[in-house]
């Protein structure tokens, strides 16, 4: 890096923060004065967990390595991360790329420690430095949300996007979505930058840093929030106020984090977004309910050493995995960080807990979503696979296991109020498409996109489907995760 790196200013300056403690704030409603706030709930926690050493680094000529992003997927672990590597695009950050098959490493990309995937543009607002990664996958693209700088990411940055099908090969947009406010000059002139991912309910949300914005703090640190439909925030955009999600123009008033360099992801089980940011004490989730108008569980740490903001190991939409032996009640927390300076952030290590005491099954809205995917025994001796709020009745247990996160082996009763969408007997029809999709019939006639090992499993052999015939069905879902 060249001039004064923003890493070194939001160290330095993190130490100012007014809430470095990671403290609730007092929420919106609680200001009116018009809704009870309930006390937020104190979970418990256990399994605390570190790597033995480095899982992450762009190798020997990496001078530093730093705010990772992780997505669990297909049994395996892919991680993006802040790096360097001489003659590589311009002389800036780079975005590398490397897998696992545990969040504890080694990431490696074929005999390379990593490999360079995203780098700086010359002419363009990401001219020179591309960093702070977010990455989500969502249908058949992968999204990469990224600080930009055409010069030092001292004196500015923007929030840029890129968009791939493989999480290699990225096609940058025409400008950046994001750009500082400049509501209030203040002597950290970073600007906006070190954005962080969610997709929930159809909704993209952006969690990202302003130090310009008039909701940061004297140092420049708070975290804001946009949301749009739109996975390139090219219209329909929405921000956080005071007053909930208004049109986008609104100004940065509301800052849901006091942090710099924050990293967040959506809990089913918990029914909350959980914002990982850096105290003294390691990484101190924040939890917030899906409206921000309150936090419903008292912050948790993930102790141990830090030098640089924390990335989830989430799923591709940005979503805490579920606890495969406790789905209800336990969720786990997972994080890589950098751990050194050496003389910038990097040393990225695993860190993590698990945390218990989340209720999820205490009603049949949650239990549905916090159940999601996983299969369950049925009060008929078949097996029920719990999607999209209802239950998919398979006759062989075999068939589900193929599709389900988990199958449990006692059956929470607050299942018995979801309807039973279908029903799959043993050697029901399949199908295979032209290109390739599996899909099964249930007993009423209708398409269910499953695997081939489902099919198999099911005993059901495969017809090869022209268009048209595979056309004419009516698909009721789609079972693969």
């Amino acid at each position: 890096m060249r001039g004064l790196p923003w890493w070194l200013v939001a160290v330095t300056l993190l130490a100012g923060c007014t809430q470095v403690d990671g403290s609730p704030v007092v929420t919106v409603a609680d200001q009116r004065g018009r809704v009870p706030v309930p006390t937020p709930v104190e979970l418990r926690t256990t399994g605390e967990r570190a790597s033995p050493g480095v899982v992450a680094a762009g190798g020997s000529a990496a001078p530093y390595n730093y705010g990772p992003s992780v997505l669990a997927e297909d049994g395996r672990y892919r991680a993006w991360w802040c790096s360097q590597l001489p003659g590589v695009g311009p002389a800036g950050d780079d975005v590398l790329h490397a897998s696992a098959d545990s969040p504890d490493g080694p990431f490696a990309e074929g005999a390379a420690p990593a490999v360079p995937v995203f780098s700086g543009e010359q002419g363009r607002f990401d001219g020179k430095h591309t960093c702070d990664p977010s990455v989500l996958h969502v249908g058949d693209r992968y999204y990469l949300y990224y600080t930009g700088a055409a010069g030092d990411h001292a004196h500015g940055n923007s929030v840029g996007v890129a968009t791939s099908t493989d999480g290699m090969t990225w096609t940058r947009g025409t400008a950046p979505i994001v750009t500082a406010a400049g509501e209030v000059p203040r002597g950290n002139v970073y600007g906006a930058g070190q954005p962080s991912a969610v997709h929930l309910d159809g909704w993209f949300y952006l969690l990202f840093t302003d130090t310009t914005a008039r909701g940061a703090g004297w140092n420049g640190a708070g975290q804001f929030v946009l949301r749009s439909r739109d996975p390139l925030f090219a219209k329909d955009v929405q921000a956080l106020t005071e007053r909930g999600f208004q049109p986008a123009g609104a100004g940065r008033t509301r800052s849901v984090a006091d942090a710099f360099s924050a990293d967040w992801a959506h809990s089913s089980t918990l029914d909350a977004f959980a914002i990982a940011h850096q105290t003294d004490a390691g990484t101190q989730i924040t939890f917030w309910d899906e409206d921000f108008t309150r936090h419903p569980y008292q912050p948790v740490t993930i102790p141990g050493p830090w030098q640089e903001g924390p990335g989830w190991v989430r799923d591709g939409e940005g979503h805490l995995p579920a606890s495969t032996s406790d789905p209800c009640e336990q969720v786990p927390l997972d994080v890589l960080r950098a751990t050194a300076l050496a003389p910038a952030p990097t040393d990225i290590r695993h860190f993590g807990l698990d945390v218990t005491g989340a209720g999820a099954c205490g009603t049949p809205d949650r239990a549905a979503s916090a159940l999601d995917g996983f299969a369950v025994p049925s009060p008929v001796r078949t097996i029920d696979l719990v999607h999209d709020g209802a239950r998919i009745r398979f006759e062989r247990r075999s068939a589900a296991e193929t599709l389900a996160a988990a199958v449990l082996d006692e059956r929470p009763r607050v299942l018995d109020t979801l309807p039973v969408a279908a029903e799959i007997p043993s050697g029901a029809p399949a199908l295979r498409s032209p290109q390739g999709e599996v899909a099964l019939l249930d007993t009423r006639g209708r398409a269910w996109k499953v695997t081939e090992s489902t099919a198999r499993a099911n005993g059901s052999p495969i017809t090869e489907a022209a268009a048209a015939e595979w056309h004419s069905h009516v698909f009721a879902g789609d079972l693969r995760g």
